[in-house]
């Protein structure tokens, strides 16, 4: 499959492009900073541009079967960046919309289960990162009223760890004492979904 990755030096984007080459995909990456992805040269196509750009976007996105986006704000977040994830939502999808391309995968935060009792996800989101909550928030009501077939992808607490392919997925929740994940077993999911075909229009909880 031919690929897209955002958010592609980040410690998620980073597994995906490194698993996507191991199922031998064909990988571009659309970043502000290429010198994480060295290690890569050669086997993947790297774009330097803007992703809140929607025409730099869309240009990178024509011709790509998937958008695979690990893109997120740093925290605590800056001044500025108050509505970031806001509006890569609305570049994202103006982009694909103009690519013509239909397929997504878009990492957001288990902070949004309002059903989550064990942990608390909710409740610790709104004491300690109200407003990445709430600009995440604002970023996936923009993807699912879209109807484009999006995967909104929302792990926990997100931990260095070598892949182990075993974590548990639950559509619409976050599975039971849900409190961590490996970024390589969140790379390992969204390349698999993607594969498959599986979890369109959904919202998908994954924990270790």
């Amino acid at each position: 499959m031919k690929l897209l990755v955002l958010g592609a030096t980040g410690g998620i984007g980073i597994e995906v492009v490194r698993q996507a080459l191991e199922h031998h995909h064909m990988v571009t990456a659309f970043v502000r900073a290429p010198e994480r992805l060295r290690p890569f040269a050669g086997r993947i196509t790297v774009v330097q541009g803007n992703l809140l750009d929607h025409h730099e976007l869309a240009r990178v996105t024509v011709g790509q079967d998937a958008v695979l986006s690990a893109f997120g704000p740093r925290v605590p977040v800056g001044k500025g960046e108050a509505h970031l994830l806001r509006d890569f939502g609305n570049a994202l999808i103006d982009a694909m919309r103009q690519a013509q391309v239909r397929r997504g995968l878009v990492v957001s935060t288990a902070f949004l289960f309002k059903d989550a009792v064990i942990p608390p996800a909710h409740l610790l989101g709104k004491l300690f990162f109200g407003g990445v909550m709430t600009d995440a928030e604002e970023m996936e009501a923009i993807l699912r009223a879209s109807g484009l077939d999006v995967t909104i992808v929302r792990p926990p607490r997100l931990i260095d760890k070598a892949p182990t392919g075993r974590y548990r997925v639950s559509e619409g929740h976050l599975p039971l004492g849900g409190f961590s994940i490996a970024r390589a077993d969140v790379a390992d999911f969204m390349l698999h979904t993607v594969e498959n075909g599986d979890y369109r229009h959904a919202v998908v909880g994954l924990c270790a």
